[in-house]
């Protein structure tokens, strides 16, 4: 890379001060201690230091966003194209560690070829310390957040680079696991133009978004507002709960189950996205945000309602052409789990679906399979736990989502193991007796409340597509209370309590 080349990137020190609060860097890098070294390296380490200004391929510290304290690691991609060997390793080691032990929130920002092979093999290993140290952060219940930058492949995306609770990276940045330079030296033609973008990768939900750098203070503050909450302020009920909607007290109505099912195929109902942006006091949406991902029938975001955070995990309902929910989709819902997990924040899962996808491509894709593993990953997990049947709910691709520690029904929901339709045409061969199914197989919400899956019913008078913001606002109301109540359950006794709600259906 040439120098006019190494002027126009941002270098590290630009980065921070584009990212942080202004004056508020403060490094915690020691002098590098650099492993013995030939002549030829030891003259380009010497070039890297004179042309950066830098000492290694990396700088870390802490600072402020927005008044946030975060810590930081920002590569120098000046220094021997960011490369990563031990000295670099030891210093992202010893920062995660100093996060870590502060309890502080991190923000990488790698821009690297990988491994430097000027160190070889040892340096190569030191991938699984920086990931080890990664992993003890997380394990803390502490955000790691990416942002990748232009290039970074090999090792550092194999790495550290892949493992953020939120990924983000640079407008036309090249990502990948193999460089380009590489896969034509040694087949002896191009890579594939346009794969290994972060637009590319964007779409197919293997990152959460592509951002300018100028855009990263406000949205990192948003995230660390949901994800790293401040102490509760004392808005909670008596019992430490938030008070109660007026929803809490209702029962179910009477009406048909036909007449539901029908209610929420209209066109006009509100979905997930739109709850999400008028229901919601904050949502950042990680996947499933309708700007083409290959498998874009479920949304992963971080949101906020009322005094509680959480993931939410659910069905975005697909326009008219569009997929249903796919095996890619329930992982993205996997996902979803894990970072509740990591993150200790309760996890929403919100059902409307149709049925998920049935296509060749879905049943080579696995799609039974990321059904039953969604179902136990939502049985077994340790956090908090709060299920929202907010329309239709047909299949494996609803029951997926169903399994909480409350669940919150709007009052025309569903839930089947077919369409109405579907399981006419195997009782009756034909679709004829839809409606006569519907209710001989106890579908509706008065149904689910009767046996005991439903808590809480939300009621839909308006109707729902006739104020779809007033349904949003009642619905976020029930979400904020039922998370309440959900954070409040004793941790030893939550499994438990999960498990038994399930097994007295199953009787």
């Amino acid at each position: 890379m040439t120098g006019a080349e190494v002027r126009r990137r941002r270098s590290a020190a630009q980065l921070l001060a584009l990212v942080l609060d202004e004056g508020t860097f403060t490094p915690w890098d020691r002098p590098a201690q650099q492993p013995p070294a030939g002549p030829r390296y030891a003259a380009e380490l010497e070039e890297a230091r004179r042309v950066t200004g830098a000492d290694e391929s990396v700088i870390t510290g802490r600072g402020l966003i927005r008044g946030r304290p975060v810590a930081v690691i920002v590569s120098e991609f000046g220094f021997l194209a960011g490369s990563i060997g031990r000295a670099a390793s030891r210093r992202i080691t010893d920062a995660v560690r100093r996060a870590t032990e502060e309890g502080l929130p991190l923000l990488a920002c790698p821009a690297s070829g990988g491994t430097r092979m000027q160190e070889g093999t040892p340096a190569f290993l030191s991938m699984v310390d920086i990931t080890q140290a990664i992993h003890r952060h997380k394990d803390r219940g502490l955000p790691y957040l990416v942002y990748l930058r232009h290039p970074t492949t090999g090792g550092v995306m194999a790495s550290w680079g892949s493992l953020g609770h939120v990924t983000l990276a640079e407008p036309g940045a090249l990502l990948g696991f193999l460089g380009p330079r590489v896969f034509e030296a040694l087949n002896s033609e191009p890579f594939p133009s346009g794969v290994q973008t972060a637009e590319n990768l964007h779409r197919l939900g293997i990152i959460d978004g592509v951002t300018a750098p100028d855009d990263h203070p406000v949205l990192l503050d948003r995230v660390l507002r949901i994800a790293a909450p401040a102490p509760r302020s004392g808005s909670s009920g008596p019992d430490g709960t938030t008070p109660a909607p007026a929803s809490a007290t209702a029962g179910p109505g009477t009406t048909s189950a036909w007449h539901s099912i029908e209610r929420t195929r209209h066109r006009g109902r509100p979905d997930l996205q739109r709850l999400l942006a008028e229901g919601a006091d904050d949502a950042v949406v990680l996947h499933g945000t309708g700007q083409g991902e290959a498998d874009p029938g479920l949304t992963l975001a971080l949101a906020r309602f009322g005094t509680q955070p959480c993931v939410v995990v659910g069905h975005q309902r697909p326009g008219p052409g569009e997929r249903q929910m796919g095996p890619a989709s329930l992982r993205q819902a996997r996902r979803g789990v894990q970072v509740a997990q990591e993150l200790r924040l309760p996890l929403l899962t919100v059902i409307d679906t149709a049925g998920a996808e049935l296509s060749r491509e879905a049943e080579e894709g696995g799609l039974a399979g990321e059904i039953a593993r969604t179902l136990a990953d939502l049985i077994g997990t340790p956090a908090p736990s709060v299920s929202v049947l907010w329309g239709q709910g047909a299949g494996g691709g609803a029951l997926a989502l169903v399994p909480a520690d409350r669940v919150i029904a709007a009052e025309h929901a569903w839930l089947s193991p077919l369409p109405p339709e579907g399981a006419s045409a195997i009782v009756h061969r034909d679709t004829l007796h839809a409606a006569e199914l519907a209710e001989a197989q106890d579908v509706n919400v008065a149904a689910l409340h009767r046996i005991g899956l439903v808590d809480h019913v939300v009621p839909e008078e308006p109707a729902a597509e006739v104020d779809p913001r007033g349904f949003c606002a009642a619905m976020a109301s029930a979400i904020e209370y039922e998370l309440s109540r959900a954070v409040r359950l004793p941790d030893a006794d939550r499994l438990g309590l999960r498990a038994a709600r399930f097994d007295r259906l199953g009787c």
